[in-house]
């Protein structure tokens, strides 16, 4: 987590709805909002300029849409070139949207409903931040349900994770807390942790939701 303040980026196509979030984000002591963009090509841009900490990203604009904004903005040239790792939360009007899935694949942390509470919102903003998803991975698991179906085979890199480091991953693929696992693999919660630092480099992935893609992806998990 970076030192300062959130730095909070709003892209919508409705300058109404990034006004009122804006001021929602704005009153909060920790969050600032750096930037707005009215659609994707523009968030890519200011992604790039003002390296923002967390990007509230609608899913569904014109020209190019939050799906292809995402995925541009975590393309591995641009991963590489960045000073601090971006959080994405795509913003929608539908429950359990396919579009929100795809985004979540593309490197989203999650999704929330356009309707959600003011204090559902900055939770939402911290949780991402930190390095978490927005929806339980339960609720993640369901979502992604329907894209990786058939499964794809494992990449090397899963080949070189340990047996804990497996056991770990599904772990955290049902949603567990470090503690939690710790009690589980019986190990320390700096133990668990290692593991899992180990898990993201050797399967080149950037947080536990990205855990929580790849074992659904690869049908790891029950």
């Amino acid at each position: 987590m970076t030192e300062g303040p959130i730095r909070v980026l709003l892209v919508d196509d409705q300058e109404l709805f990034r006004a009122g979030v804006a001021v929602i984000v704005d009153a909060q002591p920790e969050m600032c909002v750096v930037g707005q963009a009215g659609d994707g090509h523009q968030a890519v841009r200011l992604v790039d300029e003002l390296a923002p900490d967390v990007v509230l990203m609608d899913v569904r604009m014109p020209e190019l849409d939050g799906v292809g904004a995402t995925r541009q903005i975590f393309a591995p040239a641009r991963v590489s070139a960045r000073p601090r790792p971006v959080r994405v939360v795509v913003l929608t009007t539908f429950n359990l949207d396919d579009r929100a899935a795809t985004a979540i694949r593309c490197g989203a942390s999650g999704f929330l409903l356009k309707d959600t509470t003011p204090a559902m919102l900055i939770d939402a903003i911290r949780t991402v931040h930190a390095g978490n998803a927005v929806l339980a991975p339960q609720d993640l698991g369901v979502l992604l349900e329907g894209r990786f179906r058939p499964r794809t085979p494992v990449p090397p890199g899963y080949e070189s994770l340990t047996d804990k480091e497996r056991e770990i991953l599904r772990a955290v693929a049902r949603g567990l807390s470090n503690a939690e696992i710790a009690q589980q693999v019986f190990a320390g919660e700096s133990t668990v942790k290692t593991h899992v630092g180990g898990i993201l480099r050797k399967l080149d992935l950037r947080d536990r939701v990205q855990i929580v893609v790849f074992a659904h992806e690869h049908g790891l998990v029950d």
